[in-house]
């Protein structure tokens, strides 16, 4: 087999493996390969910089804020504009996104220039949080809002609880809760009649056996989070 027949069969294999991986399928490959264009390999390979996957970073990101944004806005609808931002933040900042793309193992889908590559780029979170939002604009390019709509539903909004900077609020609490080290601090968290795809769960945090606060949310830990969110305005913590 010529060896430019392998180049492309690899290729091939690698743009297979990262649509299974996302559960999507472009029509348009060239904007997935886009994606995964770090700026260190379009230098080395001799490509005008904006042929990297930067301008498509920059569509990801707006289109990631806005459907963060909207979904936050209807899942709480008495939280106030603030409350609203720092978790619209604590979704889409780096650390949270880099999670995200390895999650889907997009470290190994990206072409990196060969410095970057021996350098550890492949784990560099500010690298896998870039294509990831680059990988959001191709989607959007290709299948349009819909289609990159339901890629951020399904890889990050899914996994809402589990984002570093929305462990906080449990952290703070638990903080107040220590300072005198005599009170105890407990959750106890059911499940609510919901359908099957739409799960939901109501969770109330006592200090002692003092009922301070309650919470719902699509998972245990998400019902919890907004609990101590709860207990966090009802104790004036922090203010």
């Amino acid at each position: 087999m010529p060896s430019d027949m392998k180049t492309e069969t690899g290729a091939e294999k690698v743009k297979e493996g990262l649509e299974a991986a996302i559960g999507y399928s472009f029509k348009d490959k060239s904007l997935m390969r886009t994606a995964l264009i770090h700026p260190s390999y379009s230098s080395e390979n001799g490509m005008e910089r904006y042929e990297s996957n930067q301008r498509m970073e920059f569509l990801g990101d707006a289109i990631l804020e806005a459907v963060v944004s909207d979904y936050l806005y209807k899942e709480h609808p008495e939280t106030e504009e603030g409350e609203l931002t720092r978790l619209r933040a604590s979704l889409v900042f780096e650390a949270a996104l880099a999670v995200c793309a390895k999650d889907i193992g997009l470290g190994g889908f990206i072409l990196l220039g060969k410095g970057e590559e021996r350098s550890g780029g492949r784990e560099k979170p500010s690298i896998l949080s870039d294509a990831f939002e680059a990988l959001i604009g191709a989607i959007f390019l290709d299948g349009g809002t819909k289609a990159a709509g339901e890629f951020i539903h399904r890889t990050v909004i899914s996994e809402i609880d589990e984002m570093s900077l929305l462990k906080d609020s449990k952290s703070e609490v638990q903080e107040y809760v220590q300072r005198d080290g005599s009170s105890s601090l407990r959750y106890e968290t059911v499940g609510l009649k919901s359908p099957d795809h739409n799960k939901r769960f109501r969770s109330e945090l006592y200090i002692d056996d003092r009922l301070i606060a309650s919470g719902v949310g699509h998972s245990k830990k998400a019902a919890e989070q907004d609990a101590a969110r709860a207990a966090i305005r009802e104790l004036g913590i922090g203010k």
